[in-house]
């Protein structure tokens, strides 16, 4: 799998269409969770873009610290359900902490994860940090890095 992380300036329409189109198929229709994931966000983010044969099969967005949490974050971690048990969502989170390592330089990463994920992201190096929370619906838990 490829990985290219852009702003969303130099995404192409495409791109926006197929990362919107994989969230949306995940987040709403997957997990029946009704919720606007079209957040007026995703101009501040990095966007980091799984391909596979030209097809972006795997995403996630970055934040900047201050742009969404206190520090550097990670979220819309998603897999094209026909691309899962592949270790697609390491190599994403892989390549996400990366970059907040080494190009924006910080050490602290903070992730709200949907709680069912608690231990993929703590055999990543993340801690929980707090008592879980609804967010759109789903149990999520904040998780810290660093």
């Amino acid at each position: 799998m490829e990985i290219q992380i852009k702003t969303f300036d130099n995404l192409s329409v495409m791109e926006l269409y197929d990362l919107l189109k994989l969230r949306s198929e995940v987040f709403v229709v997957e997990q029946e969770c009704i919720y606007l994931d079209i957040d007026g966000k995703d101009g501040k983010a990095l966007h980091v873009l799984g391909i596979l044969e030209g097809k972006i099969v795997a995403y996630s967005r970055i934040f900047k610290a201050g742009d969404y949490f206190m520090n550097p974050s990670i979220g819309r971690v998603v897999v094209a359900k026909s691309h899962r048990k592949k270790g697609y969502a390491k190599v994403m989170m892989e390549a996400a902490m990366e970059y907040i390592f080494n190009s924006l330089k910080e050490g602290k990463i903070e992730l709200s994860a949907q709680t069912y994920l608690s231990r993929f992201y703590t055999e990543l190096g993340f801690k929980i940090v707090g008592e879980a929370y609804l967010e759109d619906g789903i149990p999520h838990r904040k998780m810290i890095y660093g």
